[in-house]
């Protein structure tokens, strides 16, 4: 069973940083590829970034190379989002979503979703 739970959300200023957290208190975590998508208001989820189970191969939104990183650590269950250089676009609720084994950047190929976490980017 999947279960994932985001956090680390918050509201910052333009240009800050931000990491956010999602930890699976499932037993698969190896296994599943993890991958983090974000709803703005009034907007339908778009894609941010997701990682290989092993964490060595990773994807991102164009909208977000080069500012926003990736990263997973399977001995802790945890999947990070590093976020830099936040823009007030990027206001949004995020989500982690598992899914087994193949990557993939639709949220239809993800069946297990966290609760979301806010960001807001406001000055």
């Amino acid at each position: 069973q999947v279960q994932l739970v985001e956090s680390g959300g918050g509201l910052v200023q333009p240009g800050d940083s931000l990491i956010l957290s999602c930890s699976d208190s499932g037993l698969t975590f190896s296994r599943n590829v993890m991958g983090w998508f974000r709803q703005a208001p009034g907007k339908g989820r778009e894609f941010v970034a997701a990682l290989t189970t092993t964490g060595l191969s990773k994807f991102y939104a164009n909208s977000v190379k080069g500012r926003f990183t990736i990263s997973r650590d399977n001995a802790r269950n945890t999947v990070y989002l590093q976020m830099n250089s936040l823009k007030p676009e990027d206001t949004a609720v995020y989500y982690c979503a598992a899914r087994n084994l193949i990557s993939s950047v639709n949220d239809y190929d993800y069946p297990y979703w966290g609760q979301g976490t806010q960001v807001t980017i406001s000055s």
